[in-house]
């Protein structure tokens, strides 16, 4: 019995030593604020007009900005300046955008500038971004949010497609650096939603000294102007390391707030970031999250797609055992929606609806969202979820029933009765543990109507070039709206705008047309009427299968003080605190 004890304490030792260790090293001196923070799928790159994915874009915007961005604490959602000086004047025809900068905003020092001593960021980097963006050269992922809105800008991506080189000194008529800090843009037809476009991450601005010093690794050398700096981002580290940027420009807290924040307001006015540094850990998988969450090895994380979250909370909130060891749960609605996506370009699914339809009517998503939100999820209808115009919650999505005879029968009109002449459909889903579950309970679905269906795991990267290349024939994959429109999820079907977004790669020129006519009116009942019609247009035509518009939950440690997260603002960290005297 003794043995035991000793063996006991010394493992007890052991394990304490390795902890304050590990805490040590993570933490740094004693008096840095270290905020630790973990992302569940690894980080593509940090170069912003490559931003295609949620991941890689809540890393982008610790290092770079926007011209403008989204209010922190008011909702609904504000956009308000950013590195522009104010909110920019408009012309009558709503054509013409003029932003005045800040003045002294520096970038990183960095050894691209001379000296390694960063310079002064001016109208002509956003012009220059900009061009980065539309550059054929670079085949931004992102590029479709530029496409065709800047006059003259596509005329310019046409003209060096086969060129050797591009010409970034090229005059283009509608994105013009007036002065050294006045920007303006001149739009080939008036769009109500280019402000919400410039605050995207695929809009943030970078030094050319920087892109040319780097070459093919700036992806992983960033150098922006925001509140954190980087050395460099290594693909195969398990972790990311950022210091407060000592040169960053005079940027407070908030003062205002939105009565479910108005608790922060304490920090009102204090000198941004607040925090000197953060570590974001890259893992993969659920249980080693969790194992490093309890023991205060992180600070905060997203749990909306881990099963952890069904085990924890109860009636949306924690379970008494977790919150008494000072853990905190944060949970907002989410602007979002969840599919399983058909590839329409696939010849197997382009002009076939009814075997779309059939295994639409095969998913049980009662059982989906018990199994993987204890039934805290809205079972999606349709692609534009609850909180934004267009959103019908009276809709029933006539291929959203659990119907399996239905089912059975589409598949038979389809022809393949039973699933006879079916080759097996390749599902493709990332490698953790909630995707692989989540396949394997639409694969159960399929097969209980004879459609046969193999399950491919990938890494996020894989699969998202999968994606972009058109080779799955199904994928699983979550959209969170680039913007508080519903146009930022109509758009995913919209063939001449955003193709590879969301990879369904469908194209029906009825649904373009009305598209065209939406998305060019400004928020009125009129557009409301044809994102409605749009909505149902999809439901029947069947391009997805949808699942969930999920909830956001979140844990954080009590010592982590302002934790809010938005659909639409990823640069929240710099409001971020950390109470070390209870860490």
């Amino acid at each position: 019995m003794k043995r035991r004890i000793i063996i006991g304490i010394g493992v007890s030792v052991v394990v304490t030593l390795a902890l304050w260790s590990y805490t040590k090293r993570t933490q740094g001196p004693a008096s840095e604020k270290v905020l630790v923070t973990v992302s569940p799928a690894p980080i593509k790159g940090l170069d912003p007009i490559q931003s295609d994915d949620v991941y890689s874009a809540k890393e982008i915007a610790k290092v770079y900005e926007g011209l403008v961005e989204y209010h922190y604490l008011k909702r609904p959602y504000e956009l308000v300046p950013n590195l522009a000086a104010a909110m920019p004047t408009i012309s009558a025809d709503q054509l013409v955008y003029t932003f005045k900068l800040k003045e002294g905003v520096q970038f990183h020092d960095n050894p691209c500038f001379p000296d390694g001593r960063g310079r002064e960021f001016t109208a002509q980097d956003v012009v220059y971004s900009l061009k980065r963006l539309a550059d054929p050269k670079n085949q931004a992922q992102a590029f479709w949010v530029i496409d065709g809105k800047i006059k003259g800008l596509n005329e310019w991506r046409e003209k060096y497609a086969h060129a050797p080189a591009t010409d970034y000194t090229e005059d283009i008529p509608g994105l013009q650096a007036i002065d050294r800090y006045t920007i303006q843009f001149r739009l080939t037809q008036p769009n109500p939603r280019f402000l919400n476009l410039l605050a995207m991450s695929s809009c943030y601005i970078v030094a050319q000294e920087a892109v040319e010093h780097y070459g093919a690794a700036f992806v992983n050398h960033p150098v922006g102007t925001g509140p954190f700096t980087l050395k460099a981002f290594h693909p195969q580290d398990g972790k990311i390391v950022y210091h407060k940027n000592p040169t960053f420009r005079d940027k407070r807290f908030p003062s205002e707030a939105a009565e479910e924040y108005q608790h922060m307001l304490d920090y009102a006015g204090q000198k941004l970031p607040l925090v000197d540094k953060i570590v974001t850990h890259i893992l993969t998988e659920e249980q080693p999250r969790w194992f490093k969450f309890q023991r205060g090895q992180i600070d905060c994380m997203d749990i909306s797609r881990d099963n952890i979250a069904t085990e924890i909370i109860e009636n949306r909130a924690l379970i008494p055992s977790i919150s008494a060891k000072g853990i905190r749960l944060f949970q907002v609605p989410t602007v979002s929606t969840n599919y399983f996506v058909i590839n329409n370009a696939h010849p197997l699914f382009k002009n076939n609806p009814k075997l779309r339809q059939a295994m639409s009517l095969a998913f049980d998503r009662d059982r989906y969202n018990q199994l993987f939100h204890n039934g805290t999820a809205t079972i999606a209808q349709s692609t534009i979820p609850p909180g934004l115009a267009g959103y019908q919650a009276s809709y029933k999505n006539p291929y959203c029933e659990y119907n399996v005879d239905k089912a059975k029968q589409y598949l038979a009109e389809a022809g393949y009765p039973n699933g006879t002449g079916l080759p097996i459909i390749t599902l493709d889903t990332v490698s953790d543990t909630v995707g692989k579950q989540h396949a394997e309970l639409f694969q159960q679905c399929m097969k209980v109507i004879g459609i046969q269906v193999n399950v491919v795991t990938n890494t996020w990267p894989e699969l998202s070039k999968k994606k972009q290349k058109k080779t799955t024939k199904i994928h699983a994959m979550g959209w969170i709206g680039d913007y508080p429109d519903a146009e930022s999820f109509l758009q995913l079907f919209y063939a001449p705008g955003n193709p590879t977004g969301l990879g369904v790669n469908f194209n029906d020129g009825k649904f373009n047309k009305i598209c065209e006519r939406a998305f060019a009116m400004p928020d009125s009942p009129a557009r409301t009427a044809l994102y409605e019609q749009l909505n149902q247009m999809l439901g029947e035509l069947v391009p997805v299968i949808y699942t969930s518009h999920r909830p956001y939950f979140a844990l954080y440690q009590g010592w982590v003080k302002n934790y809010c997260w938005t659909d639409f603002h990823y640069g929240t960290e710099q409001y971020f605190d950390v109470d070390r005297s209870r860490k």
